[in-house]
C-alpha cells in the first residue's frame, strides 16, 4: 500500500546519519565534482546515488492494493550540471537536498515538509560560475519529474489555491495542473541576494519548473519586506496548493478534472 511504502521511506530515512537542511537524518553525502583553481571543470563523473534517492527512486511503481505509487526520478546531464531529482507525491516530508545552493535547499525542505513530499536533489553545478545554470537545471528535472509522478493526473483535484504568511510577508499562490505551461509571478524582493544566491533566481526557477510539469501557476506578493521572508512564504504557498492539486478527489472516483478528459500535453 501507498502508507506502507511511505513507511519504509521513513525506515530508510532513519537509518541514515547526515543531517538535512531541517536537522532531519539523512544518508551520506554524494559524490561532488570541484572546478581546478581557474578553469571550469572537465566533465562530469558518475556519481553514485545516495541511500535517502535509492530509498525513494526504488519503490514499485504498484503498490499492493493496486494504488500506483507516485514516485519520479528524473536525471539532467549537460556540459554545465549533473542532477538527480526523485519525488514521492505521497510521501511524509523528507527532504534530502544537497544542490550546492544552500539557500535552494532550505527551499526544498519547505517544499517536502509543507508538501508532505518525499524530495531528493542531487546536484553537480558549475557553481564557480555563478548558481544560475544549477538552480535552472534542478527546478527543470523537478517538473519533469512532478509530470512523470502524476501521470495521466486521473482523480487529482487539479487546482491548488493557498496564502501563506512569514511575519510581516504574505504570499499568494494559485496553480493548475492543466498540462499548460505558464508563469504569473509579482514579487517584489529588496535586496539582490539572500546569502550567496541571487533573488532574481526565483521566478527563474518557477519559470523553469512550470515549462517541464505543465503548469499554471500564479504567485502574488501581498505583503513583505524581508527578502527571506517573501521567498520562503512563497515556497511555503507553494507546496501547499501543489499538495492539495496532486492530492485525489474521492468524489472524482478516477475521473479526469477536465470537460476536455485530458491533463496532459501528450
Amino acid at each position: 500500500m501507498v502508507a506502507q511504502a511511505a513507511l519504509s521511506l521513513q525506515s530508510a530515512f532513519r537509518s541514515s546519519s547526515v543531517a538535512s537542511t531541517s536537522g532531519r537524518p539523512w544518508s551520506a553525502p554524494p559524490l561532488r565534482l570541484t572546478a581546478p583553481a581557474g578553469r571550469p571543470a572537465a566533465g562530469s563523473e558518475r556519481r553514485r546515488m545516495s541511500a535517502a534517492v535509492q530509498a525513494v527512486a526504488a519503490q514499485p511503481s504498484v503498490a499492493t492494493n493496486g494504488t500506483p505509487v507516485r514516485v519520479a526520478t528524473v536525471t539532467r546531464q549537460t556540459k554545465e550540471t549533473n542532477v538527480k531529482v526523485t519525488i514521492n507525491l505521497d510521501g511524509t516530508g523528507k527532504c534530502h537536498s544537497k544542490s550546492q545552493i544552500p539557500f535552494l535547499d532550505h527551499m526544498m525542505d519547505q517544499l517536502a515538509s509543507h508538501g508532505l513530499f518525499d524530495v531528493a536533489v542531487e546536484a553537480e553545478g558549475d557553481t564557480w560560475i555563478d548558481d544560475h545554470h544549477t538552480n535552472e537545471d534542478i527546478a527543470l528535472a523537478l517538473g519533469t519529474a512532478l509530470a512523470q509522478a502524476l501521470g495521466d493526473r486521473k482523480g487529482i483535484h487539479r487546482f491548488g489555491d493557498f496564502t501563506a504568511p512569514l511575519d510581516e510577508a504574505l504570499v499568494h499562490v494559485v496553480l493548475d495542473l492543466s498540462g499548460r505551461p505558464h508563469l504569473s509571478c509579482n514579487l517584489e524582493i529588496p535586496t539582490e541576494r539572500i546569502g550567496s544566491y541571487e533573488t532574481q533566481l526565483v521566478e527563474h526557477f518557477f519559470q523553469s519548473l512550470v515549462n517541464t510539469s505543465g503548469m499554471t501557476l500564479h504567485i502574488r506578493q501581498l505583503a513583505g519586506k524581508n527578502s527571506h521572508h517573501i521567498v520562503e512564504a512563497t515556497f511555503k504557498a507553494f507546496a501547499r496548493a501543489l499538495r492539495h492539486a496532486c492530492e485525489t478527489d474521492p468524489r472524482r472516483a478516477g475521473t479526469i478534472a477536465s470537460s476536455k478528459g485530458v491533463l496532459t500535453q501528450q
